[in-house]
This record gives C-alpha cells, structure tokens and sequence, in this order.
C-alpha cells in the first residue's frame, strides 16, 4: 500500500515543518505502508516556497510544486493531484487545524470498501465567517448536487486513487472539489474525531474567496438554478393569464369599467412572465450543453 498526502500551501512558512513531521511520525508507525507528500505552493506571498524546499530536500519522500500565482485552494489541490502515485490520496491543511493523528482510522475505514472517508468533526472550531459559510455550503451542494444531508465535506479526508483520476480529467477553471467527488462516487463514509484548534496564523478564507467557492458550487455541477427561473416565470405568466382573464371578465360583465391599470398590469406580468419562461427553456438547454462539456 502506499498513500500520497497532498497538502496546499499559503502563507504557512511557519506551520509547514511541524505538520510535515507530525505527519512522517504518523506514518512511521506502519513501516511496512509507502507513502509521499505533496506540497503545493499556490503562489505564497511569504517564504513558503523556501519551507517547501528545504522539506523536500530533507526528505526524498517531499515533493514540492509551486503555482506561478495564487490560483485558490482547489486549483492547487488538483495540481498536487498529477503528481500522486498512491493507492490511497489524503487530504491536509497546512496550518494543523487537521487532526492527522487520525489518519489510521481513516485509512482503516477506507479498506472496509468505501471509496471516500472524511473526517466528521461533533464540535467545529472555525471562525463564525467559517461556520456560516460551511453551513450555506453543505445546504447548497445536498440540495444542488444531491449531497446526503449528514455528510460534512471537512479539512482532512482520503479517497481512492481512482477518484482523484476522474477528478483530474476535468479542465474546468473553476473547481469544485465537492461536486467532483459527488458525481464520481456516492460510497462515502465518515468519522467522528476531534477537531483541533489552529496551531498558527488565522485562516484565508475572507467573505470574497467563500462566495467564490459558493458561486462555483452554484453553477459548476447543477441546472437546477435554470430551472428555478424557468418554474418562477411560468408561475408569473399564469398569474397574469388568469389576472388577464378576470380583467376580461369584469368587463364583460360590467362595459361601464374603463380599461386602463389592471389590464395593463395584468398583461405585463403574463409577457414579462412569458419571457421568463422561455429564457429558462432556452438555459435548460445550455445548461445540458454545458454538463456535457
């Protein structure tokens, strides 16, 4: 067996060499299991670069990558991704916030035949912005990309190597890991375990980068925000039929009403609605041309 770690790196010259260890100790206590870690360098303004090279030269079983810019989170995971040889690819955060003291356990739960175990964390120490944008995430990917309800996508997980060959096959510039897993497999599993405090530094993640990461969930795996428009304009425009027709009615019943405000209103929502309609129909379709490619 031999497990690859993939860990994407900014900002974290301080904290890289002790999670290095802490992870090469972990692992030391199966010697008969393989392994390599992979540090990406998404284009750290700080020594970062310099932390990676000197691990990797410390250690022939270190790979460094570096980004020639800051390319976010998910791009530098699936550059990691190209270069794991491993049964098994493991995912870490680079400030020891993941509790990779664990790792066995995920790696036991993996070989009962599971194709992705993540790490489930009872009590979350993220920042309130953290928290908030986790929650608004997890609604999002269960109700767009069929996520099971009770699944936490965390800081540390492991998966099969055959995921992370699907994974790689796609070349859209905007990734979404989540979705990636989703649409390759459902075999997943988690486990309980402590989450930790973070070792160093504060996290990354502003306002900006979380609706980025919710906007790429929101368009990258699903139509069915088109077909939220699609249903909302049909609603519309048979509200303004039916306003239309009572309008109509009223004034058969009663020539004397003048013609005027209602009917106009009634009229526009029924074409405005129209046209709603018929723009979701036509995104439908370019929502399927778009899965497709």
């Amino acid at each position: 067996m031999k497990i690859s770690i993939v860990i994407p790196c900014y900002k974290s010259s301080k904290s890289l060499s002790y999670v290095v260890c802490e992870i090469v100790n972990i692992l030391q206590i199966r010697p008969a299991v393989d392994y390599e870690i992979i540090l990406v360098n998404d284009g750290s303004p700080d020594d970062t670069y310099s932390a990676i090279s000197n691990l990797s030269s410390e250690n022939i079983k270190v790979k460094g990558i570096s980004l020639a810019m800051n390319f976010g989170q998910a791009a530098a995971m699936i550059a990691g991704y190209h270069f794991t040889t491993g049964d098994y690819v493991v995912h870490v955060d680079d400030d020891g916030q993941s509790p990779v003291n664990n790792l066995w356990k995920l790696v036991d739960k993996i070989e009962e035949g599971f194709d992705i175990v993540f790490s489930q964390y009872p009590r979350k120490k993220n920042s309130l912005l953290q928290k908030i944008g986790t929650g608004i995430n997890n609604w999002m990917t269960s109700y767009l990309i069929n996520k099971p309800k009770d699944l936490y996508f965390g800081n540390f997980w492991i998966c099969r190597k055959f995921v992370i060959d699907e994974v790689i096959k796609c070349k859209n510039p905007y990734p979404y890991i989540a979705g990636f897993f989703l649409k390759t497999t459902l075999n997943i599993k988690g486990v309980l375990m402590e989450q930790r405090e973070r070792k160093y530094g504060k996290t990354n993640y502003t306002f900006k980068k979380m609706f980025s990461l919710w906007l790429n969930g929101f368009t990258a795996f699903s139509i069915k925000p088109l077909r939220i428009a699609t249903g909302f304009g049909f609603i519309c425009s048979l509200a303004g039929f039916f306003a239309m027709s009572y309008t109509v009615f009223l004034k058969i019943e009663n020539p004397e009403i003048p013609a005027g405000y209602s009917s106009l209103i009634a009229t526009i929502l029924f074409i405005g609605g129209m046209l709603m309609f018929m723009l979701g129909m036509i995104g439908e379709y370019v929502g399927r041309i778009y899965l497709n490619i």
